[in-house]
Protein backbone atom coordinates (compact mmCIF):
# COMPACT_ATOMS: atom_id res chain seq x y z
CA UNK A 1 0.00 0.00 0.00
CA UNK A 2 2.83 2.39 1.01
CA UNK A 3 4.59 2.06 -2.44
CA UNK A 4 1.59 2.17 -4.09
CA UNK A 5 0.88 5.97 -2.48
CA UNK A 6 4.25 6.99 -3.02
CA UNK A 7 3.71 5.91 -6.82
CA UNK A 8 0.78 8.45 -6.90
CA UNK A 9 2.44 11.03 -5.27
CA UNK A 10 0.48 10.95 -2.15
CA UNK A 11 3.76 12.04 -0.02
CA UNK A 12 4.69 14.68 -2.04
CA UNK A 13 4.67 17.44 0.09
CA UNK A 14 5.38 15.65 3.53
CA UNK A 15 8.32 17.17 5.66
CA UNK A 16 11.41 14.87 5.12
CA UNK A 17 9.80 12.90 2.19
CA UNK A 18 8.52 13.82 -1.21
CA UNK A 19 10.14 15.65 -4.13
CA UNK A 20 13.80 17.08 -3.71
CA UNK A 21 13.74 20.36 -2.76
CA UNK A 22 15.05 23.43 -5.40
CA UNK A 23 16.96 25.85 -4.00
CA UNK A 24 17.92 29.37 -5.20
CA UNK A 25 21.82 29.33 -5.32
CA UNK A 26 24.56 26.71 -4.42
CA UNK A 27 25.31 27.74 -0.86
CA UNK A 28 28.71 28.04 -0.46
CA UNK A 29 29.72 29.14 3.06
CA UNK A 30 32.00 27.39 5.23
CA UNK A 31 32.35 23.35 4.99
CA UNK A 32 30.04 22.84 8.20
CA UNK A 33 27.13 24.80 6.59
CA UNK A 34 27.89 23.71 3.26
CA UNK A 35 27.14 19.98 4.25
CA UNK A 36 24.29 21.06 6.58
CA UNK A 37 22.54 22.85 3.76
CA UNK A 38 23.09 19.57 1.70
CA UNK A 39 22.07 17.33 4.02
CA UNK A 40 18.92 18.97 4.63
CA UNK A 41 18.32 19.57 0.82
CA UNK A 42 18.87 16.03 0.37
CA UNK A 43 16.26 15.11 3.00
CA UNK A 44 13.79 17.71 1.83
CA UNK A 45 13.55 19.89 4.78
CA UNK A 46 13.38 23.63 4.25
CA UNK A 47 15.43 25.62 6.05
CA UNK A 48 13.31 29.01 7.98
CA UNK A 49 15.70 31.56 6.02
CA UNK A 50 14.71 30.16 2.51
CA UNK A 51 10.98 30.57 3.53
CA UNK A 52 11.73 33.97 4.74
CA UNK A 53 13.69 34.69 1.46
CA UNK A 54 10.66 33.83 -0.26
CA UNK A 55 7.81 35.64 1.93
CA UNK A 56 10.30 38.81 1.48
CA UNK A 57 10.18 38.33 -2.64
CA UNK A 58 6.29 38.01 -2.06
CA UNK A 59 5.86 41.27 -0.01
CA UNK A 60 8.23 43.21 -2.58
CA UNK A 61 6.43 42.22 -5.15
CA UNK A 62 3.03 43.70 -3.53
CA UNK A 63 4.26 46.68 -2.37
CA UNK A 64 4.66 47.68 -6.25
CA UNK A 65 0.77 48.24 -6.24
CA UNK A 66 0.47 50.07 -2.80
CA UNK A 67 0.70 53.57 -1.83
CA UNK A 68 0.61 55.91 1.66
CA UNK A 69 0.17 54.65 4.85
CA UNK A 70 -0.49 50.95 3.55
CA UNK A 71 3.32 51.07 1.90
CA UNK A 72 5.10 52.35 5.18
CA UNK A 73 3.83 49.26 7.19
CA UNK A 74 4.45 47.10 4.47
CA UNK A 75 8.01 48.22 4.19
CA UNK A 76 8.19 47.93 8.29
CA UNK A 77 7.11 44.43 7.79
CA UNK A 78 9.37 43.78 4.95
CA UNK A 79 12.33 44.79 7.14
CA UNK A 80 11.17 43.16 10.18
CA UNK A 81 11.47 40.08 7.82
CA UNK A 82 15.14 41.08 6.60
CA UNK A 83 15.66 41.11 10.31
CA UNK A 84 14.89 37.68 10.87
CA UNK A 85 16.43 36.72 7.84
CA UNK A 86 19.81 37.98 8.40
CA UNK A 87 20.09 36.16 11.81
CA UNK A 88 19.06 33.07 10.05
CA UNK A 89 21.16 32.62 7.08
CA UNK A 90 24.78 32.46 6.00
CA UNK A 91 26.30 35.69 6.42
CA UNK A 92 27.30 35.85 2.42
CA UNK A 93 23.40 35.86 1.73
CA UNK A 94 22.62 38.56 3.63
CA UNK A 95 20.14 41.41 2.81
CA UNK A 96 19.95 44.96 2.96
CA UNK A 97 16.69 46.61 4.73
CA UNK A 98 14.62 48.69 2.59
CA UNK A 99 14.10 52.48 2.33
CA UNK A 100 11.50 54.16 0.69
Amino acid sequence: MVKKAEKDGQFDFLPGKGKPLKLEQEYLANSGEKQLYKTMKDNHVLPNWVKLSKEIEQLKEEIKHVQGSQRRRKLKEINKKIKDYNYACPTSLQKNKMVE
